[in-house]
């Protein structure tokens, strides 16, 4: 696999020499092409026109472009074929860009104001009025202080800004982009390295391009533009490397943020913003990073980023730049133009000296003087408008959906194949359908979670210690009145159990969230595959934990029923595990911090457990409280497993002589207690010997309150409860990860 081989010039183009042989990008110069100059260089498509497939191997170099088909449906579009299409280039244009945001303040309370304690709301503008464009082959870096509205551009123009909060318009190649068509051709790489820590840096990269990249494409294909964007990122010698965390040794930070931007470009997408991408990191990979970012600007794509303060040498690979100052536009143009722009400010910028630096340092010092950026922000309006003049956006007379056609048919937008509809706006909305996702989803964290076995170990251990500590506290219960109390209390606190131990499922998806979020903002999978496959591939393990429990507790106990009790003990079992799972993940849904989620969880099971009719039956729960009984979780699993004891109607729990032990008469001799028996059969008319049956287990479950709800109907409405916890949990995923601001 070849390496970064730079630049094409206009009349070159990459000529594959085998499947062994990816090219890239021609030479590693760095001179600028002018603007009516399209760089050109390897699209993902065309690296894919040399990768044969498994089952036409034979067939050579003469294969057409995997893309062809897609291309062709694309073309529904329009009455041209791609082929007649000229490719336009890509000209991402914003005007008069506006956002303010609503925020409280406190009056003090030595206002003398009868509303002093009151709060009040002030509008804060983030944005005011910014424009400018970037163009394809470019980089456009957002640069500014801390809070001058670096990221809040970025995230307007990624649409991560709700539409009516946002004032402006965002045009491509001079037509409104819709946000649909948005998240298909552009990507967004965050500030935080959001990745699994136990794969490595193929394993993630090639998770990526299964989900982006569409099924028609072969696996050959798929782990060939995995293996050309490794040496495109220049992580060749990290590939076979974990990505780690806190607690595993991984790959470099430099490395991280790489991959990083590597998964979001894996379908090679037209648009690319990033947030940040430099920070945190030494100039060295800072450098490597945006160089990496220059290859991907001159394969045909559009970058633009926001950059604290860039060193000379990343200075001299941006091709634009926006300065802002407290959400107004200081500067924009090119690097080249700076001193110019300065000099006729009457702030000439000393040689040798670092352009950005000068012009942050002066900007810092403009905004903390009384009359603040003011003068700067009215000359740039004059000096951009003497600049207009230059390099305005011409098509051709191409539309953005031909000039997309046509970028297709070359191979730029793998993952953008239109559906065969003749309407406009249709569009494959995802590159895969839904159960290749759930697959992908299923298969990559199973990987994740199998390298993390003491995670796992850790819940097989609290619920086998659980189970034991059961088995040897409750061993062998008998039949007499105090074995009933005791099985009773077992019962209770196996059911609960089984809830409290579902508790350690909080951090997973909370240590996914932000992941999450960042996949399926542009839509690398649905969320309706992410819950279903999040909940099949939990169902082994919880099969697995239930057995346990229920093989070290039932035997133990002696708890009745034989065979067919022990499974429908074992089901139980299952069905609260499932139940409290989805119950724990629907929370993890809700909140956002774990130790809120864990107070929560504790908080509400012990609820669930006081309401479940042990600690008082349900005729003597007040009738403003009876609501929460029945949405106790452990009501059903409790009266089920209940029932499976006491069902027998030819087990007798409590005898004639047996009916004092839990009183104070229990202490007398049994002849006291068979004389007292023989009184009472006086009174009674009935004769009751020391062996007459007084209590069966029907008895039991009337006492308790069990009567209403059968115990197959208790076991399905625990199952029932599993699935609308997760029906629950697919809602907060819809409507709480929007992602974007309000």
């Amino acid at each position: 696999m070849s390496g970064f081989l730079g630049k094409l010039s206009p009349t070159k183009r990459v000529v594959a020499g085998n499947n062994n042989d990816l090219p890239l990008f021609y030479s590693n110069s760095m001179e600028r092409c002018p603007r009516d100059t399209p760089r050109v260089t390897a699209t993902l498509g065309e690296l894919l026109m040399n990768v044969d497939d498994a089952s036409n191997d034979h067939r050579g170099l003469e294969m057409a472009s995997p893309l062809t088909s897609s291309a062709s449906s694309f073309n529904s579009w329009t009455s041209a074929p791609a082929s007649s299409i000229t490719s336009s280039p890509f000209v991402l244009s914003f005007t008069d860009l506006t956002y303010s945001v609503k925020i409280k303040k406190k009056f003090p309370p030595f206002c003398g104001n009868s509303s002093s304690n009151d709060s009040a709301l002030n509008t804060k503008i983030l944005l005011n009025g910014i424009s400018g464009e970037a163009h394809e082959g470019e980089m456009m870096a957002v640069l500014g202080a801390s809070g001058s509205g670096k990221s809040t551009l970025i995230d307007a123009l990624a649409n991560r800004i709700a539409k009516d909060s946002l004032r402006g318009s965002i045009t491509l190649n001079g037509e409104v982009l819709e946000s649909s068509l948005q998240k298909v051709i552009s990507a967004y790489v965050m500030q935080d390295d959001l990745l699994f820590p136990m794969l490595t840096v193929e394993e993630t990269l090639m998770f990526s391009a299964e989900f982006r990249l569409p099924r028609s494409l072969s696996k050959k294909k798929k782990k060939a533009r995995v293996q050309s964007l490794i040496d495109q990122l220049g992580l060749r010698s990290a590939a076979r490397t974990m990505i780690g965390d806190e607690g595993h040794r991984g790959i470099s930070g430099g490395e991280r943020r790489r991959v990083s931007i590597g998964i979001d470009i894996i379908h090679d997408p037209i648009i690319l913003f990033l947030d940040e991408p430099t920070s945190g990191l030494d100039s060295t990979s800072a450098y490597m990073v945006i160089k990496v970012l220059q290859r991907i600007a001159q394969s045909g794509s559009i970058v633009i980023m926001s950059i604290h303060q860039p060193s000379y040498r990343i200075m001299g690979l941006l091709d634009r730049l926006i300065f802002l100052s407290r959400g107004n536009t200081v500067f924009s143009g090119s690097p080249t133009y700076l001193p110019q722009f300065f000099s006729e400010f009457d702030h000439p910028i000393p040689e040798n000296e670092n352009k950005t630096e000068f012009a942050l340092d002066l900007i810092r010092e403009l905004e903390n003087s009384p009359e603040g950026t003011k003068k700067l922000v009215e000359y740039h309006k004059e000096w951009r408008a003497k600049q207009q003049a230059a390099a305005r956006y011409y098509n051709n007379g191409i539309t953005l959906k031909e000039a997309i056609t046509a970028s297709i048919s070359k191979g730029k937008l793998v993952s953008g194949a239109a559906t065969t509809t003749n309407s406009p706006s249709s569009f494959q909305t995802y590159a895969n359908p839904f159960w290749i996702e759930m697959i992908v989803i299923g298969k990559r964290s199973v990987l994740n979670s199998m390298r993390q076995p003491e995670l796992i170990g850790m819940r097989i251990g609290a619920v086998m210690v659980t189970g034991i500590i059961l088995a040897t506290m409750f061993t062998k219960l008998d039949n007499s009145p105090k074995g009933v109390q005791e099985r009773l209390g077992f019962f209770a606190f196996a059911m609960s159990t089984t809830f409290y131990t579902c508790a350690e499922a909080i951090p997973v998806f909370l240590q996914e969230r932000y992941i999450f979020m960042r996949e399926t903002a542009y839509n690398a999978y649905r969320r309706s595959s992410y819950v279903l496959s999040q909940s099949i591939i939990s169902i082994p393990s919880l099969i697995f934990l239930a057995a346990c429990f229920a093989a070290t507790t039932f035997f133990a106990v002696g708890l009745a029923g034989g065979a067919s009790g022990f499974l429908f003990f074992f089901l139980t079992i299952l069905a609260s595990f499932w139940a409290g799972s989805s119950f724990v993940t629907f929370l993890s849904g809700v909140v956002s911090n774990v130790m809120l989620g864990f107070t929560v969880v504790v908080a509400i099971l012990a609820y669930f457990l006081l309401f479940s009719g042990f600690f008082i039956s349900r005729d003597r729960i007040p009738l403003y409280w009876i609501w929460f009984h029945y949405l106790s979780l452990v009501k059903y699993p409790y009266e089920g497993v209940l029932q499976n004891e006491f069902e027998d109607t030819t087990k007798c729990f409590v005898r004639g002589i047996q009916i004092f032990d839990n009183s104070p008469l229990g202490q007398f001799p049994n002849a006291v207690k068979l004389s007292l028996l023989k009184s009472m059969s006086g009174v009674l008319g009935i004769n009751v010997t020391a062996e007459t049956c007084v209590t069966t287990g029907i008895d039991i479950l009337k006492q308790q309150g069990v009567t209403e709800i059968s115990k197959w109907n208790c076991l399905w409405i625990t199952v029932a409860w599993g699935f609308f916890f997760r029906v629950l949990f697919y809602f907060t995923l819809l409507i709480g990860s929007k992602n974007k601001r309000r």
